[in-house]
């Protein structure tokens, strides 16, 4: 399976103790990247085999994640990666519109620490200039991981791990990744200088329109794209 290709050398991310948390990880991590896209099966054998954990742990680390709306179980078929639907995605906008923006309204007196914030739009740069729109979803993907690390909350990065492997699901359904995504690397460019140059509230007034503006969009291109796929 194409989607497996380098999952063995994440086995090293589980240090000696293999626990369910750490295949979690691995695995939304891989969802959130494109690796295992909606609607692919999981096969107990094959993951396990690359991660060399044991099918009660794996199973566990399934639970996990279909708690988290990532994976679903269907009976007598197995664990797929979940599709969202459109209210799935208004929520999900929701609750980034909620933390997001909350993260640059609590920061304190600058300077702030946008290093990783700066690379991932080094990183949509360079994938634009490849016209590589996967990868420009993924570093747009984490240019929003680092915002919200700026909290240096372990809980609210755990939360918005889920939040925005969720949202990568819808996005791996969208025929032109590249009209989705490119618009907003300008304005991840807009939300780093003005961290930069100290203007929490500008950084926060562009994160709010760049939300609003998002959420219509791929709400409106979603629900075109679940409207095809719906039996007639």
């Amino acid at each position: 399976m194409a989607e497996l290709n380098g999952l063995a050398d994440d086995r090293a991310l589980l240090g000696r103790t293999s626990t369910a948390e750490r295949v979690s990880d691995i695995l939304r991590s891989r969802i959130a990247e494109g690796f295992f896209p909606p609607g692919t099966r999981l096969s107990e054998d094959s993951i396990g085999g690359a991660l060399g954990v044991s099918r009660n742990t794996l199973r566990e680390a399934f639970r996990l994640l279909t708690h988290e709306r990532l994976l679903v179980h269907e009976l007598n078929r197995g664990v797929f990666v979940r599709i969202p639907t459109v209210e799935d995605v208004e929520d999900i906008y929701r609750t980034r519109s909620l933390v997001e923006c909350a993260v640059v309204r609590g920061l304190g007196k600058p300077p702030y620490a946008v290093d990783g914030l700066a690379r991932a739009v080094a990183d949509g740069q360079r994938a634009t200039g490849e016209k590589d729109w996967k990868a420009l979803g993924t570093s747009n993907i984490r240019f929003h991981r680092e915002l919200v690390a700026l909290a240096g909350s372990a809980r609210t990065d755990e939360l918005m791990s889920g939040v925005l492997a969720e949202l990568r699901l819808a996005f791996h359904l969208v025929d032109d990744p590249r009209r989705l995504h490119e618009p907003y690397l300008a304005r991840n460019g807009q939300i780093l200088k003005a961290l930069q140059d100290g203007g929490r509230d500008e950084a926060e007034q562009l994160l709010a329109v760049y939300l609003a503006d998002s959420r219509r969009r791929v709400v409106e291109v979603y629900g075109q794209r679940v409207a095809e796929q719906k039996p007639k």
